[in-house]
């Protein structure tokens, strides 16, 4: 029992890494686009890339945040920022390579921030909060580097498909889905729904404007 346990938190902690190296990577390339020199764009990859899950860690009350303990999480990010930085001609060529990674990241930390709320025993509302603010907290931060409103609250359909995910999760859960498979199925979900909604321009409805 105890060695499938850890089994499981070490998976965990590679899903883990790889959201991170999906948002850390959005982070650099904003940054490079926004012309940022060396450590600006490190700084950018690294609160993309561990924002989310520091704040859900603190609204948890699982201190210190897993980013935190782990050195891979950091180095992570910087690694990312380094090679973004240095190769940025060949990854400026790809135009919509934020968005794309965004609904990657999205998949795996909404599935990440549902698992780790649920080992603290919250309710229904905390899974789908801890999703969402792991999934969505460090694009948010991005934007607001950048002085972009950001994308969640442009009416995009981006927490929405985190929330969507975030109830996937629980209903698998509490049918004592077997855990990974249950996080293949939320990340898959997730990423699906972001992708459809990038391919056919879905929307939530906007506010009238009010004054002209």
């Amino acid at each position: 029992m105890e060695t499938e346990i850890n089994m499981q938190s070490d998976i965990i902690l590679w899903l883990d890494l790889f959201g991170t190296a999906v948002f850390a990577a959005t982070g650099a390339i904003k940054g490079v686009r926004k012309r940022l020199d060396i450590f600006g764009v490190s700084v950018m990859a690294c609160c993309v890339g561990v924002g989310g899950g520091i704040t859900r860690d603190a609204i948890l009350g699982a201190v210190p945040a897993a980013a935190l303990q782990h050195w891979m999480y950091l180095t992570v990010c910087i690694a990312i920022a380094m090679i973004i930085f240095f190769t940025v001609r060949y990854w400026m060529k790809f135009r919509n390579i934020i968005q794309f990674g965004d609904a990657i990241g999205l998949g795996v930390f909404t599935a990440i921030g549902a698992a780790k709320s649920m080992s603290f025993e919250v309710s229904f509302i905390g899974v789908l909060l801890c999703g969402v603010i792991t999934a969505i907290g460090g694009g948010i931060i991005r934007d607001v580097l950048a002085r972009e409103i950001p994308v969640v609250l442009r009416s995009d359909f981006y927490a929405t498909a985190s929330l969507m995910g975030g109830i996937v999760y629980y209903l698998l859960a509490i049918t004592n889905t077997q855990w990974f498979l249950n996080f293949v199925i939320t990340s898959a979900f997730v990423i699906a729904i972001r992708f459809i909604a990038i391919h056919y321009k879905l929307k939530l409805p906007e506010a009238h404007k009010a004054f002209h």
